[in-house]
C-alpha cells in the first residue's frame, strides 16, 4: 500500500470518527447548516491535504477543532458573508424545547460559544480549551462565567415574560 492511500484511508477513519464533531462546531459558529455542510468539507479537504498530524491521536482532535474554528471565522469575515442574511434555525422546529439549549447558545458572541460548546458538548478542561484556542487559561475561565452569567440572564428574562 502506497503512503498516499495509507493517507486516504487513516483521514477517512478521522473524518468518520470526529464528523458530528466538526459539524457541530461549525453549526455552532455560524448558525447555519448550508454554511456548516460547506465548512465540514473544507475541513476535510484541509485533513487530505495539509499536514495533518493524522497518526497522532493525542493531537489530531485538537487540530480539527482549530482548523474548524478558523474556517468559520474566515468564512465569517468573508464579502459573501457580509451581503447575506443567515437563516434563523430556530423556526426549523419551532414546538421542540429540545432547541431551547442550543438557540440560547447561539445568542451568545462568538467568543463565547466556542467556550461554552468545549466545555460542556466535548467535555474539555479549561486549561485544555485554553490550549486550543491559544488563550490564556485566564481568559478563558474569565469567559465561561461570562457565558454563563448571560445565559443565565436570558433564563431569567424568559422567565419574567
Amino acid at each position: 500500500m502506497s503512503e498516499q492511500n495509507a493517507k486516504i484511508i487513516q483521514a477517512e477513519k478521522i473524518i468518520k470518527q470526529y464528523a458530528d464533531m466538526i459539524y457541530r462546531i461549525a453549526v455552532n459558529n455560524l448558525k447555519n447548516t448550508a454554511d456548516a455542510d460547506d465548512i465540514f468539507q473544507d475541513v476535510c479537504l484541509t485533513l487530505l491535504t495539509k499536514n495533518a498530524p493524522l497518526f497522532d491521536d493525542v493531537h489530531i482532535k485538537n487540530w480539527l477543532i482549530r482548523v474548524t474554528i478558523n474556517k468559520c471565522k474566515n468564512f465569517s469575515k468573508s464579502h459573501w458573508q457580509n451581503k447575506t442574511e443567515a437563516l434563523d434555525l430556530s423556526r426549523e422546529n419551532p414546538n421542540e424545547t429540545q432547541n431551547l439549549i442550543p438557540e440560547l447558545v447561539y445568542s451568545l458572541p462568538q467568543k463565547y460559544r466556542n467556550i461554552v460548546y468545549l466545555y460542556y458538548y466535548e467535555e474539555y478542561t479549561i486549561a485544555e480549551i485554553a490550549e486550543i484556542l491559544k488563550e490564556n487559561k485566564n481568559t478563558i475561565n474569565s469567559r465561561l462565567q461570562r457565558a454563563r452569567k448571560k445565559l443565565k440572564e436570558i433564563l431569567e428574562e424568559g422567565d419574567n415574560l
